[in-house]
C-alpha cells in the first residue's frame, strides 16, 4: 500500500519557524514531482511548493515565496517544506501529494496524498 505521511506541524507564533517532512512508504517516489499544498477551513485547497525528482527545480506561490523552502532526500524518500517568517494568514492543514511530471500547480493533477498536518500560526 503506498502512503504519504507528513509529519511537524503545530503550534507557532506569528514570525515563527516550522519544518514539515512527508516519508513515502510502499514504494519509492525517487523519479516523482512532489508537491506540498494546503487547505484553510472553507478555503480551496491551494498550491504552496513543487520540486521536481531531482531536486534541481523548485517553484512556489507568490504568497510563500521568500520564506517557505521545499528540498527532498530521495535516498531517505522523504519530502520537506521549511517554513519561516510565519504568518497568521498560512494557518491551515498542510498536504504532501506526487505526480510523475513536474509541474502542476492543481492538486487534482496529483496521483498520490498524505492525510495532512495541521499547521496553526497565533499569538
Amino acid at each position: 500500500q503506498v502512503q504519504l505521511r507528513e509529519s511537524g506541524g503545530g503550534l507557532v507564533q506569528p514570525g515563527g519557524s516550522l519544518r514539515l517532512s512527508c516519508a513515502a512508504s510502499g514504494r519509492t517516489f525517487s523519479n516523482y514531482a512532489k508537491a506540498w499544498f494546503r487547505q484553510a477551513p472553507g478555503k480551496e485547497r491551494e498550491f504552496v511548493a513543487a520540486i521536481n525528482w531531482s531536486g534541481a527545480s523548485t517553484s512556489y506561490a507568490d504568497s510563500v515565496k521568500g520564506r517557505f523552502t521545499i528540498s527532498r532526500d530521495n535516498a531517505k524518500n522523504t519530502v520537506a517544506l521549511q517554513m519561516n517568517s510565519l504568518k497568521p494568514e498560512d494557518t491551515a492543514v498542510y498536504y504532501c501529494a506526487a505526480r510523475q511530471v513536474f509541474e502542476s500547480r492543481t492538486w487534482y493533477d496529483y496521483d498520490y496524498w498524505g492525510q495532512g498536518t495541521q499547521v496553526t500560526v497565533s499569538s
